[in-house]
């Protein structure tokens, strides 16, 4: 069962496998280190809070570098609509699109 990213709206946007986050088609567009969130390439985006990518205003954990393609792991299913949440942080998850 694959870990899902929501956004505020409770759509399903991503899902986590190992230390990389993909996009629902498959394509990785992130990795984790502990609770922070980089793009594939590196740069620091935000924090994953609950189920969702989001600014806790922590500053700047910098860029880790870009670990090498993990591949297309496949579309997962999607899991539906959770609904609307809000957990008090801005939803930043389109940084890692960007």
């Amino acid at each position: 069962m694959a870990n899902y990213i929501r956004d505020a709206h409770g759509s399903a946007v991503a899902y986590i496998r190992g230390n990389y986050i993909h996009a629902m088609n498959g394509v990785a567009i992130g990795q984790i280190n502990g609770t922070h969130v980089h793009k594939l390439s590196g740069p620091y985006v935000g924090e994953l809070h609950q189920d969702m990518v989001v600014d806790k205003h922590l500053g700047n954990f910098g860029n880790i570098g870009h670990p090498g393609n993990p591949g297309n792991t496949g579309n997962p299913g999607n899991p539906g609509n959770r609904g609307a949440v809000s957990y008090g942080f801005p939803d930043v998850f389109e940084k890692l699109l960007s």
